[in-house]
């Protein structure tokens, strides 16, 4: 996935708009899925859920920790990646492919801006 166009939240998830609507798809980072180990469960929220920026939408289940999901923007959840319920290691494996989580139909597609670029996330997690 070309993550040129993609944003990233404080909490390690990442925003891509889909084309040129105002749908983005989000998932966890590979620094996210590495920190937390082999991820054995998620939950997300369903399609038609509205969610709320920075307010738990989910949790991960890795074998040693339980993690919230936070919202990175808000919107409504348009569509949920299936595939998780029976390979939640898809989101270790594939973080930004394969392993994404769900799309959302913003509410407002300016929140983007809120969010950090990729140079700002790598400086944040401390890899420049």
């Amino acid at each position: 996935m070309d993550l040129a166009n993609a944003r990233f939240s404080k909490e390690h998830e990442w925003v891509l708009p889909e084309g040129s609507g105002d749908t983005v798809i989000i998932g966890i980072t590979d620094y996210a899925a590495g920190e937390l180990g082999d991820i054995v469960f998620i939950e997300l929220p369903e399609v038609g859920a509205e969610i709320t920026a920075l307010e738990p939408m989910g949790s991960i289940e890795a074998v040693k920790t339980v993690a919230d999901l936070f919202a990175p923007v808000n919107g409504t959840v348009t569509e949920i990646n299936s595939n998780l319920e029976n390979q939640p290691e898809l989101a270790n494996q594939s973080p930004y492919d394969d392993g994404w989580f769900i799309k959302v139909k913003m509410a407002d597609a300016g929140e983007l801006d809120a969010l950090m670029s990729q140079a700002d996330y790598q400086k944040m997690i401390g890899k420049e």
